[in-house]
């Protein structure tokens, strides 16, 4: 599976990396993809943008040293700014939400980890096998849901989960519970219609 997908336009080299894709594997991609883009780089010095996946700091920085092994350049990461206004979140969630009642969390959930907030929360990265979510209002996660997320957990039936991609067994809004058992990529949202829980 390709995990770093590269493009050029006039002004920089773009580095579109799955959203899906585990650290180690990304890595070792970038170490078979670098060196030609070593020799590109001989001849030019346009900036290197990350995009798809967010990463924390510490991931940051391990993709940058990767990087500067390698070739010397400008290197970007688009933030969630970049990959989704406040406008943006709030008429995904189609709901009139205060962005003031919002939690963000810049960083991935690992295993044992848990986010619980009375309003909603976004989660800049994954939520990882183990993990878990727990919101009064909507949750949005702009990467993988492999743990476990609890919208409308006050009892909310207009809350909504959203990921870029969802891997999970089961989902909860409100009181009501959704099998799931499969992957489900395209940017699932998940709601609850005639009283029960739908992926669209």
């Amino acid at each position: 599976m390709q995990n770093i997908k590269i493009s050029q336009t006039t002004n920089e080299i773009i580095l579109n990396i799955n959203v899906v894709a585990e650290m180690g594997e990304i890595l070792e991609e970038l170490d078979a993809k670098l060196p030609k883009l070593r020799d590109f780089y001989q001849s030019s010095t346009i900036p290197m943008r990350i995009t798809g996946k967010l990463f924390n700091t510490a991931e940051k920085e391990r993709i940058k040293r990767t990087i500067s092994e390698e070739i010397n350049v400008e290197i970007k990461f688009d933030e969630v700014s970049d990959l989704l206004g406040l406008h943006a979140i709030k008429k995904t969630f189609e709901a009139d939400i205060d962005i003031s009642e919002t939690k963000f969390v810049q960083n991935s959930l690992r295993s044992g980890q848990k986010e619980e907030y009375a309003g909603s929360i976004v989660i800049c990265g994954d939520v990882n096998y183990g993990a878990e979510i727990v919101a009064g209002g909507n949750i949005m996660i702009l990467g993988a849901l492999r743990g476990v997320a609890h919208a409308g957990a006050n009892g909310n039936t207009m809350a909504i989960i959203s990921a870029n991609y969802i891997d999970v067994t089961q989902i909860r809004i409100a009181n009501l519970v959704r099998e799931v058992g499969e992957k489900i990529d395209k940017c699932p949202i998940c709601k609850i219609e005639n009283n029960e829980i739908v992926i669209s």
